[in-house]
């Protein structure tokens, strides 16, 4: 068990009694804080309020309150705790609407344990986690959105050259470690430029960082 994965609090949002319950067994056996679970939207923005998780593990289709109600609810009032989806659909209007909603990452229900746990590890970490083939879905609709011409804000807070380059990668798709990799610094060092970034911007995790730089012509090769 390592200190990262011991650290991070969650929080089970599911209307299936045995999938929430083994889901929430499966997190508390490897070393997570289970500090509570939910089987509609309603009940978790509720109970996140008086809990606050590190990373709520959101399902979907729900009734009548449905995931995407309740991510777009608790990353608006609790910008300190991440939604990670965790959906039986891989459906494109689905990832999209919850991305758009807050969501920091979106994985399908058929992932194994190990790549569950992993997943809850980068979201808290402020990675943006998604199933195989989702993330480039996400970029893509976003490179579409930014095709239509989006005004830009002269207003905007001003970017260190470091700040520019690491949010570049966070575009491509590059996660913290693979960017330390890349610019020979420390995971730590990412993340304090990350951070910053996004309180310059008024941001809240890597995916709207990443809408960002595609708006802004910043998801290509600087030279481009």
């Amino acid at each position: 068990m390592t200190e990262t994965t011991s650290a991070v609090s969650v929080m089970v949002v599911d209307d299936h009694p045995i999938w929430r319950n083994g889901v929430a067994r499966d997190l508390a056996e490897r070393g997570f804080e289970v500090l509570a679970t939910a089987s509609d939207g309603e009940a978790a923005v509720r109970i996140a309020r008086t809990v606050r998780p590190a990373v709520v593990l959101m399902d979907l289709n729900m009734g009548a309150s449905t995931g995407v109600e309740a991510t777009g609810r608790i990353t608006t009032e609790l910008p300190g705790t991440r939604v990670l989806v965790l959906s039986a659909s891989g459906e494109h209007s689905d990832v999209l609407e919850a991305v758009k909603a807050g969501a920091s990452g979106y994985l399908l229900k058929s992932a194994s344990v190990e790549e569950l746990v992993d997943a809850v590890q980068r979201t808290a970490a402020g990675d943006a986690v998604f199933t195989a083939g989702l993330a480039g879905l996400v970029l893509g609709e976003y490179r579409r959105m930014a095709a239509t011409g989006p005004e830009s804000d002269p207003g905007t807070p001003r970017l260190s050259e470091r700040e520019t380059e690491v949010l570049r990668l966070v575009a491509k798709g590059l996660t913290a470690r693979q960017i330390a990799d890349r610019l020979v610094i420390s995971h730590r060092t990412v993340e304090n430029h990350v951070q910053s970034t996004l309180r310059k911007l008024q941001l809240h995790n890597r995916v709207e960082l990443a809408r960002y730089a595609i708006e802004h012509g910043l998801d290509g090769d600087p030279d481009e």
